[in-house]
Formats: C-alpha cells, structure tokens, sequence
C-alpha cells in the first residue's frame, strides 16, 4: 500500500461503522490520522466499537450528536447506507467539510489498478466472473467492494503486480473526489433507489461519477443493448469499449449463437456455465475486460464455461433425481426474475416466488412466466403473484416458507425439470436478507438430497 502522508495528525471522522466503516477507521489510524468513531448502536452491543476502543481509537455510540461536528473536523468517512439527508451528513457538508465512502481511500493507498463495476443489475456475478478469468490468465485479481470485502482493507494488502476488482454501488460512489479506475464497467441502469436518490436522473449520476477523472488512456464498458448508454458515451473522456446481445459494436457482441470480441470469435453463447440472457451480458462484459487484460481465449472460454454462478444468483445447486435446482434468491425485484426465467424453458420450470408486499402488483411478470409448469407462492406478496398467475394461466400452490416451497416443488417437479427460487420480492416479511431466505433454500436441497 502507498503510506500516504495527506491525513497525518487530521482529525478525520468516520460515520457509521459495518466492515467499510471499520476497516476505514483502522486505515485512518495507521496514516496517522486523529480518528473519531460515531455509530448509532449502543456501545455495550457493538463488538465492532469496542474492538476500535481496545485500539486506541476514540469511539463515540448510541447517538449521532450534531455538536460532534463543532469539532475541527478536515474529513467525514461515511457508511454508503447514510443518506445525504442526515442531520450529521448535511451539517458536514454545510461545514465545507468533504464526505466521502471508504473507496476513496482504497484508492488513494492502492498500488494495484482497479477496475470498477457498476450497473442495477448483475453487477456481483460480472466481478466475480471478471477477477475469476483475470486469475484464470496469470493476471492476480482481488475480488473487493460491495461484494462484501471492504476496498480499504484489500487495497492495504494489494501490490502493482495484483488488479483490484471493485463492485461499487451507486451510494458508494456518490462518496469518491479523485478515485479513478482503469477500467470502469456499467452493466446496465434501471431505476433502483429511488428513495435513496430523488430521481431516477441523480441515479444515473452517481453511477456516472465512476468516469469523473477517468481520461483516454482508461476504458469504460458499456451496453448498447440501451440507449441510455449510447448517450452517455458521448459524455466521458475515457475511451468507450461497448457490448451489445443485438447488434454488432466495436467490441464484444453475440452473432449466430457466438460471443465475439472486435471480430474474433471467443466462445459460443451456450457455453455459458450459468443460464440466461442476462448472463451472456455479463459474459461479453468480462470478455471485454479480460482482452484489454491480455488473458488469452482459452482462459476465457474455460473460465466462463465453467462458472457456476455466484451464491443466491441463479446459483446452481445440483441435481436430484435429473431435477435441477437453481438458488436465485437475490432477485429481490421483478426485472431479476425475468432475466432469471430467460435462461430456462418455461414448461419446465416450477417457480417459488413471492415475498416482501412492496405494494407493487405483478404484472410486468405476466408474459415472461406463461407457460410455466407450476408456481409455488408464499410470503406477504403471495395474493399480487397469486393474480399475476391467474393472468398468466399457471397453476399454483401455496407455503409457508423456503423450506415448505422446496420440499412442494421438488413433489411437484419430474426428470427435466427445474426448480428455481427467483422471488422477485424483497425478504425481508420472512427472513432477515436474502442471504439467509437463499441459505434455507440450500439447506432444503441438501436435506432432500440425502433422503
């Protein structure tokens, strides 16, 4: 890491604490930084606090007070999850004191370039994919960001011989002033967050702030399978590598059932380790990636043919009885089911969906879940999916739970077919993410298996 001397006796606070803002505040401290710690959760049941306590870092819980502020702050290091309507975030700003996220600071020590992914959709299963064939071709890749690895902490261990492979969200980046990826990949913008942004303009724009210091010598990834990409391409200094499953760009696309990059054919479309319209997006972007890399083809090919999916993304969990099962309990939203159920042929399928009541019906799920063999409803969302079903002309049952739905699809399912968890609701009515609704998932499967 760059032992960087900008922060040395600054007093710097850090607000909010999760891994980001933890690995923040040890970071701070070992730059010299004079480090405050605020978080909300009562010190006598924060762990995290204490351990900082124990590190010699001033640590202030169970309240956010505004005086706190009065303090000659030069730097606040927020959680991504605090919005800018906070009271201790608009007084900061209303201070002239700069608010930014952790991966500032991953990149202000990193010795390793960095790409960044972004986008609405698929942006954890494309950085897996990316760092998994840039390690594939000898070229060292540490998987860090919104993936659940802190950038402040992996960037400490990273040298000029690694790449960081950085999943950053759109709250993330509203936090950056001079980060600059090499390589910058937007999968795709759909309105998400709007709660959290305003608009779905101010959206965009903090998913647009990852090409601010970007110049001619860096890439930016984008898919002109939407318009709103082609025009942002117009407005950016970096050099615009695009991708498209329509037509043919300068650089990676699909014609005739193969993916192919500026030319060159890579590998075919179903060869794809994971299912999915979606996924071949993803494919083109890694491969876009990975040849401004110097990874060779046959890496490439191998290493996308054999991935698997990342955990609770159209994972695939294996067989029982030549009955496939697929965890895609991330699609917490309606557009993710349907880009999961492209991958599959509908008369086979037998879908466990519903969650969440969002207060949203269904009806942008008709057309893409006609033709199913059977749903398997649960959750406060049940009767909506139940009236989208109806429309649809799907059979359906009800459960109780994850646990119930599988062991009902599973009776339900014969040889061929495949039971696929794709919510497209939010967990959060049954179980407290959707790691643990995928992690029951699993458990159901492997207790099935065994019997």
């Amino acid at each position: 890491m760059k032992l960087i001397k900008e922060f040395e006796n600054k007093k710097v606070l850090v607000l909010g604490l999760a891994k980001s803002g933890e690995s923040a505040a040890h970071l701070l401290d070992k730059l010299g930084a004079i480090v405050t710690v605020n978080d909300g959760k009562p010190f006598d049941e924060n762990p995290t606090a204490q351990n900082l306590l124990e590190a010699g870092i001033r640590v202030i819980c169970g309240s956010h007070p505004l005086d706190l502020l009065d303090e000659e702050f030069s730097l606040v290091v927020k959680n991504p999850g605090i919005r800018y309507d906070n009271p201790m975030v608009e007084k900061a700003l209303a201070k002239g004191i700069p608010v930014w996220t952790e991966v500032e600071l991953a990149y202000l020590i990193s010795e390793a370039p960095i790409v960044g992914i972004t986008g609405s959709n698929g942006k954890t299963t494309t950085t897996t994919m990316i760092a998994e064939v840039l390690n594939a071709g000898n070229k060292p890749a540490k998987l860090c960001g919104n993936i659940g690895f802190p950038a402040s902490s992996v960037a400490q261990e990273a040298t000029e011989k690694d790449t960081l492979v950085m999943e950053l969200s759109s709250f993330q980046l509203m936090g950056i002033d001079s980060f600059h990826p090499h390589v910058a990949v937007v999968t795709n913008l759909m309105p998400t967050h709007i709660d959290y942004h305003g608009s779905f303009e101010e959206y965009v724009a903090a998913k647009w702030n990852i090409q601010y210091r970007m110049t001619a010598d860096d890439f930016v990834v984008l898919n002109f399978n939407q318009d709103l990409a082609k025009e942002l391409a117009t407005k950016t200094q970096a050099t615009v590598v695009p991708f498209s499953t329509m037509e043919a760009v300068d650089g990676a696309y699909v014609q005739d059932g193969v993916l192919y990059f500026k030319g060159e054919a890579i590998m075919a479309a179903d060869e794809i380790g994971v299912p999915g319209s979606h996924n071949v997006e993803n494919a083109l972007a890694t491969i876009i990636v990975a040849k401004l890399s110097g990874v060779d083809n046959q890496a490439i090919k191998e290493t996308l043919a054999h991935f698997g999916g990342v955990r609770h993304r159209l994972q695939a969990l294996g067989e029982i009885n030549g009955i496939k099962f697929y965890n895609d309990s991330k699609s917490t939203n309606i557009l993710a089911t349907q880009k999961a159920l492209s991958g599959f042929d509908n008369s086979k399928v037998i879908l466990i969906a519903g969650g969440l009541d969002r207060g949203n019906e269904f009806d942008e799920l008709v057309s893409d879940i006609q033709g199913l063999k059977h749903m398997v409803i649960l959750g406060e969302s049940a009767p909506r999916v139940k009236r989208a079903a109806d429309k649809a002309g799907v059979p359906y049952i009800d459960a109780t739970d994850v646990k119930d739905a599988t062991a009902k699809a599973f009776e339900l399912a014969q040889e061929g077919d495949v039971v696929l968890l794709s919510p497209a609701s939010a967990s959060w009515d049954m179980y407290k993410n959707f790691e643990v609704r995928g992690d029951e998932f699993i458990v159901a499967f492997e207790a099935l298996k065994g019997e």
